[in-house]
């Protein structure tokens, strides 16, 4: 493949063709969507665009404000009008895995509130079936060993607390990320989520079922525009 980063970049200013003026856009957090951001705050700086963007992580708050994207919260809007937020896979129903940067709960948060999502990836997040990217779990600091065995009964597979070094990644909101090594077996997503969600440790699963309604995928041959037909768009 070309340059991963080029890719990226790609996607990323190629979904802005989907935010108008007078927009609530929810601004997601990754390495693709990060593009996104820088792109707005173009667009708001050389072409007069007017919106307004909720961000769904610390480090995308800190992106937005320094390239000049307006914020609001969440909870001071009805709705948003739109999330740009990338993936760490999507499958031919358009369901997703999202978490690998550790955002997946303020993500989920952001986009059920959101009217439409459209998601920015490069070919490699293109899969047949989910779980070779190790499912993202958020779960509570209390008793995390507990909730870890119980995700490992559950699912059947290695589940572990994600490191940084030697201590463990402590998510925006203070909690802790498990990552499950399910491989490529996930056939059904729904059904998984609710049973992890079922774990009283479990905050929220980086399962992002029936919210994607576009993906803006960049590959070798260019920019690809998928559409979900059972979409919003």
């Amino acid at each position: 493949m070309e340059d991963v980063e080029l890719l990226k970049k790609n996607a990323g200013i190629a979904a802005c063709k989907f935010v108008k003026n007078n927009m609530k856009v929810g601004l997601g957090t990754g390495s693709t969507v990060k593009h996104t951001v820088i792109e707005l705050g173009r667009m708001i700086k050389e072409e007069g665009l007017e919106i307004v963007g909720v961000p769904t992580s610390l480090a995308t708050e800190k992106l937005a404000l320094e390239v000049g994207i307006p914020l609001v919260e969440l909870s001071d809007v009805d709705c948003l009008d739109i999330v740009i937020d990338g993936a760490d896979e999507f499958d031919p129903e358009f369901q997703l895995i999202k978490g690998g940067g550790a955002a997946l709960l303020r993500e989920k948060i952001v986009a059920q509130e959101s009217k439409a999502m459209v998601v920015v990836a490069d070919e490699r997040k293109r899969v047949s079936k989910l779980g070779a990217f190790p499912l993202p779990i958020e779960i509570t600091p209390f008793a995390y060993q507990s909730t870890i065995r119980k995700l490992t009964n559950l699912l059947d597979c290695r589940v572990n607390c994600r490191m940084s070094g030697d201590n463990p990644v402590i998510t925006d909101n203070g909690n802790l990320i498990a990552d499950a090594h399910c491989g490529p077996s996930i056939e059904e997503p729904k059904k998984v989520e609710n049973d992890i969600l079922m774990i009283a440790g479990v905050v929220q699963v980086g399962l992002f079922n029936d919210m994607c309604d576009a993906v803006i995928l960049a590959g070798n041959n260019g920019v690809e525009e998928i559409i979900n037909p059972n979409g919003r768009l």
